[in-house]
């Protein structure tokens, strides 16, 4: 917090009108995700191996181009290119999606169309769910709890298909987000900022396509990282939604998000938090169910998923946002 106030990497109240805190606070989420993240690489770095190094790598990409948002505040394109590079970095080591060639490898399709599938499929994957936990981060602790959850779950599921690299560093992540959880929201102390919910959100995608769940059909284990992520794909999906309905700009700031639109219906700022991670831990539960059953139940469970959360969502999206009061 010292460093971010030094570097001038503060959120100031009232800077842009979704900013509701009243003090000047400092965006030091990044800094200690960075810090933490490099003290624990020393003292596991017999678990480093090169795909993790590479993953590592492209975040810090990330929280480079975090932390120049957060001190100049950066328009979307340049954080968007940030974002490219990192996911070029990935595919250039060949950390990419694979399940559009699991599920064509018996029928008459070019490999090079595959490959093309597959690249495009990363690159939507990773800088989606990047910007999705960075617009979801509209109140204290709402991006480091769902981090816990997350990599909660990525820990049970890697240590069962016997991936002891990716167990470690879930589980290294789960422990820095519930320190950033404690920071930002029980002593809300600083913001993650940019450099903080971004950086997060890369390497969620990451480990989510480094998965491998052994023994289990294709045809279906893609299901479980899309629905552990799937509260922040939810908001962003609502969020786009309203402001593409409304004729309003899809960068811009508001109190739109699923948590303001709790708020808006009566339950308290805690409450619609707590609400928000449950759904959270809810979801992830179910992913890891449909692990264990055939292939067709699995989707369909999967699909009525779906639609349930698009009910919700459909619904939600005609309620009042704090920002129409």
């Amino acid at each position: 917090m010292l460093l971010a106030r030094r570097l001038n990497l503060m959120d100031m109240p009232g800077s842009a009108s979704h900013k509701t805190h009243t003090h000047p606070t400092p965006l030091a989420g990044g800094l200690l995700l960075a810090a933490a993240l490099i003290v624990l690489a020393l003292i596991f770095r017999e678990w480093l191996n090169r795909d993790i190094l590479v993953v590592f790598a492209g975040a810090a990409v990330v929280f480079l181009f975090g932390i120049w948002d957060d001190y100049k505040g950066l328009s979307a394109w340049p954080k968007l290119l940030g974002q490219f590079v990192a996911v070029s970095i990935l595919i250039l080591f060949g950390i990419q999606v694979q399940f559009i060639t699991v599920l064509t490898e018996a029928w008459q399709v070019s490999p090079l169309l595959v490959q093309v599938l597959n690249i495009a499929i990363t690159l939507f994957w990773v800088i989606g769910i990047t910007n999705a936990m960075n617009m979801i981060d509209s109140m204290d602790g709402i991006v480091a709890g769902l981090g816990v959850i997350a990599f909660a779950f990525f820990f049970g599921a890697t240590k069962i298909s016997g991936q002891a690299a990716l167990t470690i560093w879930s589980a290294v992540l789960m422990g820095i987000c519930a320190g950033l959880y404690f920071w930002n929201k029980t002593v809300s102390k600083f913001f993650l900022g940019d450099s903080g919910a971004q950086p997060l959100g890369f390497l969620l995608a990451s480990f989510s396509i480094m998965y491998n769940p052994l023994n289990r059909s294709p045809e279906s284990s893609w299901i479980v990282p899309i629905m552990l992520l799937g509260i922040p794909i939810f908001d962003t999906t609502l969020v786009v939604l309203s402001r593409v309905r409304r004729r309003q700009a899809v960068g811009s700031g508001r109190r739109d998000h699923t948590y303001h639109r709790l708020i808006a219906l009566g339950f308290s700022p805690r409450l619609s938090v707590f609400l928000t991670h449950a759904a959270a831990l809810t979801v992830s539960f179910l992913a890891f169910l449909t692990l264990y059953l055939p292939p067709f139940f699995a989707v369909t469970f999967f699909l009525l998923t779906i639609f349930w959360g698009i009910i919700v969502l459909l619904w939600l999206e005609r309620k009042p946002t704090l920002d129409d009061r």
